[in-house]
């Protein structure tokens, strides 16, 4: 059985689709007859935005795990590590000078990212991993958008290796990248670093079709090497839960909530629904931001919101399945089009409808409407909201028979064994 070596910031018990990914790849890879061989940082040295500790009982005993250590340069952000910034900055509004300034030497002394300090260690463990192992194919996954400067010095160092750079995000094109106040040299510096990776790697694989023709555009004959392979749901994650429906009709969303995920054209329609005797409850579960916050108690009575802090896995799904709808939020950035929430896969598979702001002609918009679970609107689509919403609390929407097979963390492993067989 080939081996295939996977290097990645994120793993158990870091948390987030990043690690769900690539977990899941892992666990199903051998039965399609690849060995996954997984290089990542010692969770004492690592920064993870939040940790998830249940996700460690999903690593297969089959799988070898490697870990280094890193050099922690998020300590600049601040001394307690579990209140280190998410890639969005979720949990700052921006407005101190302090954290303008913080951002200002993230954004032009620590290029691609903070996390490069894990890079020098992750590379000395990787040769000799390839060498012990006898390793021939290597995935490396970002962001942390610096793990692909990883691959780029071991594909020059072993030429003959077969290197897949995943990426989930956009790189200089992430909706908050001009959050960081880059120079235009550092912003020069950057996009060098993210060309050299495209035209470096054998295969590119990104989320979505967007995703992959804006990477596309970076240089001449990246088209034919980029291959989509979405995110997606693991079955094994649903079995023993049903869904359930709550006394009072309650809206979910389930993630980080910042200053880029408009919120107004939702509210807005939340509160015609109750001026017209409608009850209705919204629950949030995840980091949402002091701003949103404020936003969101500004317009909705205290008594008819529900703030939880982060929850686990598991525990987000069961959220899931005891709600009357989902709500998704697409950041509000000109990349907008291309961003496809792990999450959506998730929702999606709850079988309960899906209320989604965004581009009505982007990747999860075309998702959502294909499964037939539910609709996208512009963010101040006041009017087509409330409509949506009246159908929905009235009983007279039924979400379509969704095809999920194709999204499924164990069909998708599938996709990615042809692109490593094909190579």
């Amino acid at each position: 059985m080939p081996n295939v070596l996977i290097v990645t910031y994120y793993w158990p018990p870091g948390s987030g689709a990043g690690v769900q990914r690539w977990l899941k790849f892992s666990k199903y890879l051998p039965s399609f007859g690849w060995e996954p061989v997984i290089l990542t940082v010692d969770p004492d040295y690592a920064s993870y935005p939040a940790t998830d500790n249940t996700l460690e009982k999903d690593i297969p005993d089959h799988v070898k795990v490697y870990k280094t250590k890193a050099t922690d340069y998020f300590r600049i952000y601040k001394r307690d590590k579990s209140k280190i910034p998410s890639a969005g900055f979720a949990n700052s509004d921006g407005s101190q000078f302090k954290d303008r300034l913080l951002r200002f030497i993230r954004g032009n002394f620590f290029i691609p990212d903070p996390r490069k300090g894990w890079n020098k260690y992750a590379l000395s463990k990787a040769c000799e991993i390839i060498e012990k192992e006898k390793i021939t194919h290597l995935i490396t996954t970002s962001p942390p958008h610096s793990t692909q400067i990883i691959g780029l010095k071991l594909k020059k160092r072993y030429p003959d290796i077969k290197w897949v750079a995943d990426l989930r995000d956009p790189w200089t094109d992430i909706y908050y990248y001009s959050m960081f106040y880059h120079t235009f040299l550092a912003r020069s510096v950057d996009r060098n670093l993210e060309k050299k990776v495209l035209t470096s790697a054998d295969r590119i694989i990104t989320v979505g079709k967007s995703l992959g023709e804006l990477f596309s555009a970076k240089a001449e004959e990246l088209g034919k090497k980029i291959r989509i392979i979405t995110n997606g749901y693991d079955e094994a994650d649903f079995k023993g839960t049903e869904n359930a429906n709550p006394e009072t009709f309650t809206i979910s969303y389930i993630g980080t909530l910042s200053e880029a995920y408009p919120l107004e054209g939702f509210l807005n329609s939340i509160a015609l629904l109750r001026q017209n005797g409608k009850n209705i409850k919204i629950r949030f579960a995840g980091a949402v931001s002091p701003d949103r916050k404020r936003l969101i108690l500004s317009l909705t009575p205290e008594k008819e919101v529900e703030f939880i802090s982060y929850v686990d896995h598991l525990s987000a799904i069961k959220l899931m399945r005891e709600s009357s709808a989902l709500l998704l939020i697409i950041p509000d950035h000109f990349s907008s089009k291309s961003i496809l929430t792990g999450k959506l896969f998730e929702y999606i598979a709850t079988g309960n409808p899906v209320i989604c702001f965004g581009p009505t002609d982007g990747d999860a918009a075309e998702i959502i409407s294909l499964s037939g679970t539910g609709k996208t609107f512009n963010y101040n689509d006041t009017e087509g909201v409330t409509e949506f919403l009246e159908f929905l609390t009235d009983g007279k929407f039924s979400p379509g028979k969704a095809q999920l097979k194709d999204f499924s963390r164990h069909s998708l492993t599938g996709d990615l064994v042809k692109l490593l067989n094909e190579i």
